[in-house]
C-alpha cells in the first residue's frame, strides 16, 4: 500500500489503523512496537484511561480530544496484536461492541418500551448483563468483576453484586458501627500481617459506607487528593515569598499555613 492514506489527515480510522500496521510490519516497523506485547501496553491502557478522566474532571475539552486518542490508540494496538495471533480483527471488536450494545438497549432498538424511569432501565441492564454472563457460565454472584480494576471500584463492584442477592446492611448505620468495629481491630493488631489486614478490611468498608451514602470512593479520593496538592502548593507559595522552602519550616509552621490557606477556601465559597 503506498504512503497516501498515512499521510492524508482526513484519513480517519483507517488511516489510524494502517498506521498501527505498520507500526508492527516485521520488516520496516518500529523496533519497539514490535517487542511489545498484551501484557506490556496493558499499564499504558490503564493510564490513558486516567489521563481521560483527568482531563474531564478539569474541563479541559481540548486535551481530552487528545487524550480520547491516546486511549482509541491503546485498543488498535491489542486489536493488531490479536489480529496478528489469529484472535480477532479490530472490525469484530467493532461489531461485537455494537451487538452488546443493540441487546442492552431493546428499548431503543426493538420492540420494549421507553416508558421507564432511569433506576428500572438500570435493572434492566442488570438483568441483561446477568444473563450474558449464565451464557459465559459464570455461575457465581462475583464472577466477571474484572480483578484489574483498581481496588475501590472492584470493591464497590462486589459490594452491588452481592448486595442484589440480600447480602448487605440494611441500614447506613450498620455500616458505620462497622467502620469502628474495623478500626478497633486496627488499633489491636499485634504484627505487620495483621495490620496489612485489617487495614484493608477497612479500606473494604469505608468503600462499602460510601455506597450506602451515594458517594463515589474513587472520585472522593480524587478530590481529597486535589485538596491536598492545592493546599500544600499553598504552603509552598507562602514560603517562597518568604525566600524559603518546605524543609526549611516545621511542622507547626506549616500546619498554620495549612489553616490559613483552608480558612482562605472557605471564604471563597462564600
Amino acid at each position: 500500500m503506498s504512503d497516501d492514506l498515512i499521510h492524508d489527515p482526513k484519513g480517519g480510522m483507517p488511516r489510524l489503523l494502517e498506521i498501527m500496521r505498520r507500526l508492527r510490519d516485521p520488516e520496516t516497523g518500529c523496533p519497539w512496537d514490535l517487542e511489545q506485547t498484551f501484557a506490556t501496553i496493558a499499564p499504558y491502557t490503564i493510564e490513558e484511561a486516567y489521563e481521560v478522566s483527568d482531563a474531564i474532571e478539569r474541563e479541559s475539552w481540548e486535551e481530552l480530544k487528545g487524550e480520547l486518542g491516546d486511549l482509541l490508540f491503546q485498543s488498535v494496538f491489542h486489536a493488531q496484536m490479536a489480529d496478528e495471533a489469529g484472535l480477532f480483527t479490530f472490525d469484530e471488536v467493532a461489531d461485537g461492541m455494537s451487538d452488546k450494545m443493540v441487546a442492552r438497549h431493546p428499548h431503543v432498538f426493538g420492540d420494549e418500551s421507553r416508558d421507564k424511569s432511569a433506576d428500572q432501565q438500570t435493572r434492566d441492564w442488570e438483568t441483561i448483563k446477568a444473563a450474558e454472563r449464565a451464557a459465559k457460565a459464570e455461575s457465581g454472584v462475583l464472577d466477571g468483576v474484572a480483578l484489574g480494576l483498581p481496588a475501590l471500584l472492584r470493591a464497590v463492584k462486589l459490594q452491588k453484586r452481592a448486595a442484589r442477592v440480600g447480602f448487605d446492611w440494611p441500614t447506613t448505620d450498620e455500616v458505620m458501627d462497622k467502620v469502628a468495629e474495623e478500626m478497633d481491630e486496627l488499633r489491636q493488631a499485634e504484627d505487620a500481617a495483621h495490620r496489612f489486614e485489617e487495614f484493608g478490611d477497612l479500606l473494604f468498608v469505608m468503600a462499602n459506607l460510601g455506597r450506602h451514602m451515594g458517594i463515589d470512593p474513587e472520585a472522593a479520593l480524587r478530590a481529597a487528593n486535589a485538596k491536598f496538592t492545592r493546599r500544600f502548593g499553598a504552603i509552598e507559595a507562602a514560603l517562597a515569598d518568604q525566600g524559603r522552602r518546605p524543609e526549611d519550616s516545621d511542622l507547626q509552621e506549616m500546619d498554620a499555613l495549612w489553616d490559613a490557606a483552608k480558612a482562605v477556601e472557605k471564604a471563597q465559597k462564600g
